[in-house]
């Protein structure tokens, strides 16, 4: 009887008739393993409840099995999206997370500190914001960063590497869905200084008109929530019912596309008889707006996959050899539904 004591690994090889060794290879997840033989050591593991001790397994493997990620201190759907699908795709290869979040860009060097005093094998950074990447610059980890940010300005010999959104294409995509339903008048509602995601949709947005040779006209939101939108819808709302005013508008994410839709309601401008709108991030419940929202996709699993895989490319590679940069850009997808339409007569 092991008495109160937790299963041991030697309790698993006992029950399932194996060696000590064959669990560690079932538990490593080693491909020479007999399909017969590792479905008895985990029907053992199933039967006693047995847990691998972390801590011993850092003492023999010099790995805690532990994934750090310095995310922002907000609920932006965007970064928390994001840190649930690393999660999960972390957990998927065996390893832990454990998350530290900003209190502000100047918290961002204790925080990570703190990571790493945590003894993390690697840190993954969901901050997409201008300080936090330049910080990330100035310092010399001790073990594999991958950042998710959509940045531009990536320093050549940096060793952090670098996976994103192409949040560019993103914008292109939403610009070039309502230029193709005639739409020549647009709008960009843009998201907050200091994110990169924000600059970027604005940049893609700029891009596509510049070359159709038009004009584009930018209105800074100051925020990412509801409440900007409507603020700023408020405030474009006599415009849109003028004749050569708007008749679309691109808004850098889903929550600026609701308060804009209800700045819009309450002045009397409809959507999409009188204004078209786009939206960017396809968040729960988008689809369920009145009207149901046309709006850009980001594929936050495929993200928190690249992260975790950049990861482990890094650990399986000559240390000598380390390149960062960007290693990964992923696309995002439009999804149309009823807030886009032709533009006004």
């Amino acid at each position: 009887m092991r008495g109160t004591r937790p299963p041991s690994m030697a309790d698993v090889a006992e029950r399932a008739g194996v060696s000590h060794q064959t669990v560690s290879r079932v538990l490593n997840g080693h491909a020479y393993v007999r399909p017969d033989t590792r479905d008895r050591v985990q029907a053992a593991i199933d039967a006693l409840g047995y847990r691998r001790n972390q801590a011993a397994r850092a003492l023999v493997t010099a790995r805690t099995a532990t994934i750090g990620v310095l995310t922002a201190g907000t609920t932006h759907y965007g970064p928390t999206s994001t840190v649930l699908a690393i999660e999960a795709a972390a957990r998927a290869e065996g390893y832990y997370i454990s998350v530290g979040s900003l209190s502000g860009a100047g918290s961002a060097r204790p925080v990570f500190e703190q990571l790493m005093s945590q003894g993390v094998d690697g840190v993954v950074v969901v901050a997409p914001l201008d300080e936090v990447a330049h910080l990330m610059d100035d310092v010399a980890p001790a073990v594999p960063v991958v950042v998710v940010a959509a940045r531009p300005d990536i320093p050549e010999e940096s060793p952090i590497r670098y996976v994103a959104v192409d949040q560019v294409g993103g914008a292109m995509l939403a610009t070039e869905h309502l230029l193709g339903l005639g739409h020549e008048r647009i709008v960009h509602v843009a998201g907050p200084d200091g994110w990169y995601d924000a600059a970027q949709r604005a940049e893609g947005h700029r891009r596509l008109l510049a070359e159709r040779g038009l004009e584009p006209q930018l209105v800074a939101a100051g925020g990412w929530s509801a409440k900007r939108g409507y603020d700023a819808g408020m405030r474009l709302a006599a415009d849109l019912r003028t004749a050569g005013g708007p008749t679309a508008v691109f808004a850098a994410n889903d929550y600026l596309a609701m308060g804009l839709l209800r700045a819009f309601w309450e002045r009397g401008v409809r959507v999409p008889e009188d204004v078209s709108l786009v939206g960017f991030d396809d968040i729960d419940g988008s689809g369920f707006l009145v009207p149901a929202l046309t709006t850009v996709r980001q594929p936050f699993a495929a993200v928190g996959e690249a992260a975790i895989h950049a990861l482990l490319d890094h650990w399986s590679e000559d240390p000598s050899q380390d390149a960062g940069g960007l290693v990964a850009l992923i696309a995002p997808e439009l999804v149309v539904r009823d807030s886009t339409g032709a533009p006004r007569a």
